[in-house]
């Protein structure tokens, strides 16, 4: 009969073994090939490739907008072509690694669903590889944003780490002892679509409500292009900026208002930060990080941002006063954050297709020393002569 002692043996035998094979992973990672690899960040407004070293260092960028969301995938999977054949010409690739705005599986191959792209259950990775010569890699972009800041950036030395990254949407990775949790299905860390106000402004994904419609660039711009278009007073600033032209409000242009003191700018930073405050106390009771990371375009604004999305964290915080805060730090990798973790998180695939060609290379030499050795141990025949007939 088995008895409590059993069990309990079982239970740390059995948490051995996964630290064990989380270490094991994390090493493995951590000791990939020091060879250049290829990061493509896919957003929805724009596609940023670059060429990156193994201390996370970029080389070479390029940067185009996003193909019209309208289009097919293929249009898309060109100007990821295009891009690296393009870094390809001037530098030794030997991986890519793409993170995309949307759900990616758990094998890190299909592209389940983007809210702001045209894939659904798009196999990626299969059509990338194809026409590359390269092997090919594909993460969620918060998750390859996330990975560089705890390797090169912000998350350094954090064992518990939440990335937030506020672009066109809101997107999240958890990393947990230096590794990346996905989630059963590969779908964890999709913050930005948390229900946070029920019948609230309907999101791209098909819900109403979503977090991201209240703390990202696009719930940014659409709040000061609300207050241009209806001629409020306190819009006249951005108003004129623009010559009337609603359609030419953007979120850089917010942030430089509101850098030079517009009132209007600064107080939509405010709504924007208190809104993330409120989803990072949420995130907060759930998970208990020691380390929020801030990152994406809108990150750009700094403590206009960030300042007040500490205050709601500190006062929506359950327990608030009883229990330690974890620390909330800009991203320091700034947008080329996703960029850089993509390509980092490619170099294991590098070693894998390297270890293959040698594999090859070594079969290939044994072939020739092989037929070497047969064609000398093959006697040498002399040549025939011919016998003149006699005259």
């Amino acid at each position: 009969m088995s008895t409590y002692r059993d069990f309990a043996h079982r239970g740390t035998a059995r948490a051995t073994v996964l630290r064990t094979v989380g270490t094991r992973e994390r090493r493995s990672l951590l000791t990939a090939p020091r060879v250049p690899t290829v990061g493509i960040d896919i957003g929805g407004t724009k596609v940023m490739a670059g060429v990156v070293d193994p201390d996370g260092n970029i080389l070479e960028k390029l940067r185009t907008e996003t193909p019209d969301k309208s289009k097919s995938p293929r249009v898309v999977e060109d100007t990821i072509v295009e891009l690296v054949l393009d870094l390809s010409d001037r530098h030794d690739v030997h991986a890519v690694g793409i993170g995309a705005a949307g759900w990616v599986d758990a094998d890190r191959s299909r592209v389940l669903f983007a809210p702001h792209l045209a894939w659904r259950d798009e196999p990626l990775r299969d059509a990338i590889s194809s026409r590359l010569a390269v092997p090919v890699m594909v993460d969620n972009d918060a998750n390859a944003a996330a990975w560089a800041e705890w390797r090169f950036g912000a998350g350094r030395g954090e064992d518990h780490l939440v990335m937030i990254t506020l672009g066109t949407g809101i997107g999240g990775a958890i990393l947990e002892d230096g590794r990346v949790k996905r989630g059963k299905f590969g779908v964890a860390g999709e913050f930005g679509h948390m229900q946070v106000v029920p019948g609230g402004h309907r999101c791209p994904c098909g819900n109403r409500g979503c977090w991201e419609q209240y703390s990202s660039g696009n719930a940014l711009v659409r709040e000061a292009r609300e207050l241009a278009a209806a001629d409020s007073p306190v819009a006249y600033n951005i108003i004129d900026r623009v010559k009337g032209n609603v359609h030419d409000i953007t979120g850089p242009l917010i942030t430089e208002l509101a850098r030079e003191g517009d009132a209007m700018c600064i107080e939509l930073f405010q709504d924007i930060g208190q809104w993330l405050g409120v989803g990072i106390a949420n995130l907060a009771a759930a998970l208990d990080p020691s380390c929020f990371v801030i990152g994406g375009g809108v990150s750009a604004a700094d403590d206009l941002l960030i300042g007040p999305a500490r205050d709601a964290f500190r006062r929506h915080l359950t327990g608030r006063g009883y229990r330690p805060e974890a620390r909330i730090a800009k991203a320091q990798l700034g947008p080329e954050a996703g960029m850089v973790g993509a390509a980092d998180l490619a170099r294991l695939v590098a070693r894998r297709f390297r270890r293959a060609n040698r594999r090859r290379v070594e079969r290939h030499e044994r072939y020739e020393r092989y037929a070497q050795a047969i064609r000398t141990a093959r006697p040498t025949q002399e040549p025939r002569t011919t016998q003149e007939p006699p005259s």
